[in-house]
């Protein structure tokens, strides 16, 4: 079973970027987030959406 979300630190490394710019994009809406008592998922769909969305051309941020 593929996972459905990741977490911060996990994303972060499947992206190729820093924990910092992973926030910023939470922030802004472009990755979707959920909280699961203390932890933040990010949903592997809003990933792949980035990633579709940048190799279409877009800015990430």
């Amino acid at each position: 079973m593929k996972p459905l979300a990741l977490s911060i630190n996990d994303t972060a490394k499947a992206l190729g970027i820093g924990r910092s710019l992973t926030y910023a994009l939470i922030k802004t809406g472009k990755l979707d987030a959920v909280k699961m008592g203390t932890r933040t998922l990010v949903t592997t769909a809003s990933i792949a959406r980035l990633i579709q969305t940048n190799k279409d051309g877009t800015q990430a941020s």
